[in-house]
């Protein structure tokens, strides 16, 4: 590595505030995350990080300006004297990644991290020279799926109740006009992991109602009605989701005759009810009834 105030572009007599700054200026032009497409940057991040290590460090640079130690950190030697180790396997300034000096690399990774967050200061997994990999990041947990049955009581109300665990029961929100096998997704509500929880996804399955055929928020109903009424008109009794309501209809109301009920169905997606569809369906007497079947008998004999 080159000298450090040079690389650094700073002069010998630099304070230690133009030293910091000249740092922080080009660890953010060459940081690796800002220059993905630059194959030189990681290169050039790591030689700033070097001579940061050193000035940065008030023994360390001490003991460059005095010629003890180069570029790297790594101690010079003139014999044995001054009690030197000849393998540098001593004391000193021991190297490039020694834990000795008042400042360490910890002050680099300070800075970096106050610039570009945990993960930015140590773009490469451990050390600034590139020599690691990025850190894994812990794994979630698996999703949980869940199938869930669904009658039309609950497409009305929004929601319904969700068996989570043995001891865990959530109501998740139905959206409006809800489909068959539509799947809803409950963030953090899955199996735990090192990263955190996994998410439940709910599959919808929706219940057959034995008296409502469901077309999308409307409910179709066949309601039976007398012959009686069909023929004068009146009241007949329309089943809903909420109890049954009086509906008058009028007189010579065929069978298969649609009446709508309006705001009786489901939420709709607009925020308002979907409509209750009453088809009429004619019913004859019980038991034969020979008055009717006479009048049967002269309608058709005028016709």
């Amino acid at each position: 590595m080159g000298d450090p105030y040079q690389v650094l572009g700073v002069g010998k007599s630099a304070s230690e505030k133009e030293i910091k700054s000249a740092f922080r200026k080009l660890a953010k032009q060459y940081h690796p995350d800002q220059n993905k497409d630059n194959p030189r940057a990681k290169e050039k991040f790591s030689e700033v990080n070097s001579a940061y290590e050193i000035l940065g460090d008030k023994k360390k640079r001490a003991q460059f300006d005095a010629g003890e130690i180069d570029a790297e950190g790594k101690e010079r030697f003139s014999g044995f004297a001054g009690g030197g180790h000849p393998f540098g396997g001593g004391g000193g300034a021991g190297g490039r990644r020694g834990a000795g000096g008042a400042h360490g690399f910890g002050g680099a990774e300070d800075i970096l991290s106050q610039m570009f967050g945990q993960m930015g200061a140590d773009p490469f997994g451990g050390s600034p020279d590139g020599r690691q990999q990025h850190r894994p990041r812990a794994a979630k947990g698996e999703d949980r799926k869940i199938n869930l049955k669904v009658h039309l009581k609950d497409l009305a109300a929004g929601k319904a109740p969700v068996r989570l665990g043995p001891n865990k029961t959530v109501n998740v929100s139905i959206p409006p006009e809800a489909e068959e096998g539509q799947v809803i997704r409950l963030k953090g509500q899955g199996v735990e992991g090192p990263g955190g929880a996994g998410d439940a996804l709910i599959t919808l399955a929706i219940s057959r109602h034995p008296d409502f055929i469901r077309e999308g928020s409307n409910l179709r109903v066949h309601v039976p009605v007398e012959l009686a009424t069909a023929v004068l008109g009146g009241k007949i009794r329309v089943p809903t989701l909420e109890g049954a309501i009086a509906l008058n209809i009028p007189a010579w109301s065929t069978s298969g005759a649609v009446f709508r009920v309006r705001g009786k169905g489901l939420p709709r997606r607009d925020d308002g009810n979907g409509d209750i569809l009453a088809v009429l369906a004619v019913q004859l007497p019980d038991e034969p009834d020979a008055e009717l079947e006479a009048l049967m008998r002269k309608s058709q004999n005028h016709s």
